[in-house]
């Protein structure tokens, strides 16, 4: 890091779910978790819902909402 470089506060960012991609509505280091509230860096994000809008941990967390959605028990 240079002098004219600003370290990055960790903040929650905004983010439009696009298949296979994501537009950055508002800047920030990560998003959270629809199901486990966990924050998720952005260059880990992997798993999102484009119909509902929001991001998860694993896939674990996106299956669990698949199901609370579908009443599938």
């Amino acid at each position: 890091m240079n002098r004219f470089e600003k370290p990055q506060m960790p903040s929650e960012a905004r983010l439009r779910y696009l298949d296979g991609d994501f537009q950055i509505e508002v800047q920030g280091t990560f998003v959270r978790c629809a199901v486990t509230s966990a924050a998720i860096p952005l260059d880990e994000l992997k798993y999102w819902s484009v119909e509902l809008q929001e991001a998860y941990a694993d896939p674990e967390s996106s299956l669990k909402r698949y199901k609370d959605i579908k009443g599938i028990a």
